[in-house]
This record gives structure tokens, sequence and C-alpha cells, in this order.
């Protein structure tokens, strides 16, 4: 892999040389390389492009890697991949996507994830999608999740737009069963004439299951995103939905949050706030020595953290 690959993969998947554990890496639409454990197998699919992800009931304070990289203009990929969470495990999954564009072709990436978390197993996955290049070519990113979350598990999502991404569609869509929890953190950055849309949809079907959705995003330039969110209370449940956004220059920013409650019992709250950087933080961080875009930039990172 050249040195522009390899910067990818420290963004978007924290690696930095090989990676301890089971990891696939995709480059261009294909393998690159792949490492699998004991308890954690990859398998190429038969059917369609992309990789099951097994991991063995119990396995415990393991990680896989499965970063998708992408260094040729015009190239379009789409991948499958599915993970088998055994009952019990305790994992950490770290994906990402990075697109390098220097030609006049669009590059773009549709993932299509599907989990399938086994009882009392617990899955923090972490994605992170980054783009670059000097190219008039766009760099185009499609994330699909889909989550089955079985009795008395958990699953922690930490999604990151980081910055480069000319559009984007994210879709999640989850069903938990009984005692099962859903977190979701959403942050995301719009820029220049980028659109970024974020569609969750989850599904409260157990008994005294629980999901907690906050998306947090900054919108600048001429950007748009638009954030809908809806929770469906389908049992005895609680469901929280939450989006904060700042919006700058003359970007456009629109939160669409719903909750549907089929259950007396079902606990729902949603939130949505949309607003500009409040002049007085600007000020207090300017008499302290910084420009006014540096006191900006402070800030968006604060509320990005």
């Amino acid at each position: 892999m050249n040195n522009t690959e390899l910067e990818l993969l420290k963004i978007i998947a924290d690696m930095d040389g090989k990676p301890e554990g089971a990891f696939n890496i995709r480059a261009n639409g294909g393998l690159a390389d792949r490492q699998v454990t004991e308890n954690i197998d990859i398998k190429t699919k038969t059917d369609k492009p992309g990789i099951d992800i097994i991991i063995k009931p119990g396995t415990k304070n393991e990680k896989v890697h499965i970063p998708v990289i992408i260094s040729e203009t015009g190239l379009s990929d789409t991948v499958y991949n599915d993970f088998f969470v055994g009952d019990g495990a305790d994992v950490e999954i770290v994906a990402g996507c990075g697109i390098h564009n220097c030609g006049s072709e669009e590059s773009r990436h549709d993932g299509i994830h599907s989990f399938y978390v086994g009882k009392n197993a617990r899955v923090r996955y972490i994605e992170k999608h980054f783009g670059e290049g000097d190219g008039n070519g766009e760099r185009n990113m499609n994330p699909t999740t889909i989550v089955n979350i079985a009795e008395g598990g958990y699953m922690e999502m930490e999604t990151t737009q980081i910055r480069g991404i000319d559009s984007t569609n994210r879709v999640t869509l989850a069903k938990l069963d009984k005692s099962a929890t859903l977190i979701i953190k959403e942050k995301l950055m719009t820029h220049g004439c980028q659109h970024a849309q974020t569609d969750f949809t989850v599904d409260l079907d157990g008994e005294n299951s629980s999901a907690n959705v906050i998306s947090r995003s900054v919108a600048k330039d001429n950007s748009s995103q638009t954030f809908l969110s809806k929770i469906n209370g389908n049992n005895i449940c609680s469901g929280h939905t939450e989006c904060d956004a700042i919006i700058m220059d003359n970007a456009h920013v629109s939160a669409i949050p719903e909750i549907t409650a089929n259950h007396i019992d079902a606990s729902l709250i949603h939130e949505a706030a949309i607003g500009k950087i409040a002049g007085e933080q600007l000020i207090k961080l300017m008499t302290l020595g910084l420009s006014e875009s540096e006191a900006e930039e402070q800030i968006v990172n604060g509320f990005l953290k």
C-alpha cells in the first residue's frame, strides 16, 4: 500500500501498522490484507461483495478492524458485511471509510452492515468517514446499518463524518428484543456545498428494551443537512432521540424527530435544537487572544468532541 492509503487507514481506523487481533482491509474494491484469530473468523462472501465476521460466544476483550479505502477516481464500490456476535461476547469493532480522489470522476462507497448481536453480548462499534483530494470528482458515501439485538444484548455505535464527503445518505435500522439496549452517538460536519442526510429508525419490540439516539452536527458555508429520527415503542420500553446542530454562514439544517408509542408503558422523549454560535462565546475566547476564526474552530471542536 502507498503512503496515501496508509495515511487514510490512520485517520479512519487508527491503524498505524499492522494491528493486533482480527482485521480485514478493503482497498479499491478488493481484499488488501486479512488476519483472523481463534475467536474471530472473517470469510469472503460467495454470492456478493463483502465479508462475514463470526465472533464466537463468550469472546472477551477482542477487537476487529474492517476499514475500506478508495484511492482511485471513478470507482464505485458496494460491500455487504454481516457481523454475527455470539452470546455473551464483549468486543469492539472499528470500521470506517476513507476516499482520496484527485481525479474528475465520482468516487463512491456504499457499505451495508448487518449486525446480529447475541443474547447478553456487548458490542462497541466505531465508524469514521473521511474524504480528501484536489480533483474535481465527488467523494460520496452511503452507509446502511441494520441492527438486530437479542435479549439482554447491548450495542453502542459511534459514527463520525470528519470532513470531505460531498454527499451522504446515512441509514440505520434497528430492532431490539427483551432488555436489549442501543446507544447511538453521531457526529457530523458539512462544508462547501455538501449535503448529508441521516435517517434512524428504531423498533423497541422487547419488554424493557431501550434506545438513546444522539446527533451533534455542524453545517458551514452553503452545505445542508437533514436529520430524521423515528423511535417506535412497541412494548414496555424507554427511548430518547436528540439532535443538536450549529448552523453557520448560509447553511441549511432540518431536524425531524418522531416518536410513536404503541404500548401504554412506552416512555419516549425527543429533543431538537438548531442555532448559531453565541456571540458571548466568541467574545470570551477572543479576549484570550484568539482570532474570530480560531475562536469559532475551538467552539466547533468542543461541540463535536
